[in-house]
């Protein structure tokens, strides 16, 4: 079985599988080069000389008997659109595919207006392309590297040999980890357990709840630590109790925390990962659609104060998160209808493909989850600390988070409170048939489309007192359509107020 390299031109296929093999001790395969010596000419001379059509078939014919000879761990880079091919998706069944996930602008970057490329001479058709290739590359994708990095490949290609046929495995660029995602995946723990992390033992970090139910497929060699479940307990109260037990298990920097459990769970264990003994590994097990899908990827940890949610924290990115979609039938009805709103609000970022699953009502299946943790990395890729561009993972939370901390923790679940948030957005963007049918959405999902137990006034203090807040005030992430979101919005006070209330009305 072969790796082989997939995605769009410009995307690094070759160079990466050059890398790759290397660590691997394998050999590299380039079909675009091979095709230029079998025709003795250029693909852009190719296109012209005997047109697309032709060069297809040429590249069908050669690409099947690549795959056919290529050895155990050899890494093929193929053209981008050679997987258009039916006989070339049929060849890929016996592989491991590795999308490369690429931006369109990093890509034109690279190749746009080369004549080298006969299909990167205008941007606009570009971009098209790009769109159009899109979920086909997804859908043949057993792995996906999110922007991938070179100096990152040797480790990669150590997880790589680790991952399991069925499980869908991403490498985050930024921390440079890797993601397992499937069913099952918590009975496979210790084989899919962080390459990096051999031989240094874990401190497991769960709720009650979910340490009953999964505690005991987890080997926490250094011990373990029980929580009560619920946002009320993401305290620093709770974070010293933490550094207690692993300080008195001897849990040393050459060992590492295991956070089973929901966003509560991975924010407390990571935040405590990060400041005990200025910083241990952590591996996030997200058992939550909350978790699974955003809060256990991008690093960011952190607690509550009374006063504001999530004020105390640091960014610790995973060592590794390893997503068992089977633990999500064990939530409570409730559970799940507030992790969809999470998954909304990604899929209003990315827009396309993955706002359409939601719209068509998938809410909990493999691929949707995929989405959703391959949108945030992309994110955080970009912009790991919240300079800029990773502020669009806040919409619907300036909001929401004020609701949250002005009924204390404890009347909404975070996912109920983010939605009403996301409807105080989509008034602010001043997109009413959008928030009509994202209202009718939460509604089918028996969620709360109205604030109960805190008045106006409570959250706008709330609001105020924003940890993104700057000299010129709060800034918002508004709409404008599904994928198409803007950070750092000014929005006038009376407008916010005007969309509190209505939530109260």
């Amino acid at each position: 079985m072969a790796y082989v390299l997939i995605g769009f031109m410009g995307s690094g296929k070759s160079t990466f599988a050059g890398d790759l093999a290397r660590a691997l001790g394998s050999n590299a395969h380039d079909s675009d080069a091979l095709l230029e010596r079998r025709v003795e000419r250029s693909i852009a001379e190719h296109f012209v000389l005997e047109g697309e059509e032709d060069f297809r078939a040429q590249e069908e014919r050669l690409v099947v008997e690549v795959l056919a000879e290529a050895a155990e761990r050899d890494c093929v880079a193929l053209g981008g659109g050679s997987v258009t091919s039916a006989t070339v998706r049929a060849a890929l069944a016996a592989h491991t595919v590795i999308l490369m996930d690429v931006p369109v602008a990093q890509c034109w970057d690279r190749v746009g207006g080369s004549k080298a490329r006969p299909l990167a001479a205008d941007h606009a058709m570009f971009a098209e392309l790009y769109d159009e290739r899109s979920d086909l590359y997804a859908e043949l994708a057993d792995v996906v590297i999110v922007a991938p990095r070179r100096e990152q490949a040797p480790e990669f290609a150590r997880e790589l040999t680790r991952r399991r046929d069925g499980v869908v495995m991403l490498w985050a660029a930024a921390g440079g980890y890797p993601v397992h995602v499937g069913a099952g995946v918590l009975e496979h723990a210790c084989d899919l357990w962080p390459a990096r992390l051999e031989g240094s033992r874990a401190f497991l970090v769960a709720d009650r709840t979910v340490h009953a139910l999964y505690g005991g497929r987890i080997e926490a060699a250094a011990g373990d630590y029980v929580l009560e479940p619920g946002e009320a307990h993401k305290t620093l109260a709770e974070a010293e109790r933490v550094w207690q037990a692993l300080a008195g298990a001897g849990v040393t920097r050459a060992d590492h925390l295991a956070a089973l459990g929901g966003g509560v769970t991975g924010d407390l264990a990571g935040f405590c990962a990060a400041t005990y003994q200025r910083g241990v590994p952590v591996v996030q097990l997200p058992t939550t659609l909350v978790a699974q899908v955003d809060s256990a990827y991008g690093g960011k940890t952190g607690i509550d104060l009374p006063a504001a949610k999530n004020y105390v924290g640091s960014y610790h990115q995973p060592a590794g998160v390893l997503a068992d979609v089977a633990t999500l039938d064990t939530l409570p009805d409730a559970e799940v209808a507030a992790g969809w709103v999470e998954v909304a609000k990604t899929a209003l970022i990315a827009g396309g493909a993955l706002w359409q699953r939601v719209l068509d009502g998938a809410v909990r299946d493999e691929r949707t989850i995929v989405g959703c943790a391959r949108t945030k990395l992309q994110v955080v890729a970009r912009d790991e600390r919240d300079a800029g561009a990773r502020q669009v993972l806040n919409l619907g939370h300036t909001v929401g988070h004020a609701i949250e901390t002005a009924t204390g923790y404890r009347r909404y679940r975070h996912g109920e409170a983010v939605g009403l948030g996301l409807l105080a957005a989509l008034r602010l963007s001043d997109r009413p048939d959008l928030r009509e049918r994202f209202g009718e959405m939460m509604t089918e999902h028996h969620l709360p489309t109205q604030l109960e137990g805190a008045a106006p006034d409570a959250v706008l203090d709330a609001l105020a007192l924003d940890k993104k807040r700057d000299s010129a005030g709060v800034p918002f992430v508004l709409v404008g359509e599904p994928g198409e979101v803007t950070y750092g919005e000014r929005v006038p006070q009376a407008a916010v107020r005007a969309a509190v209330e209505e939530l109260c009305s």
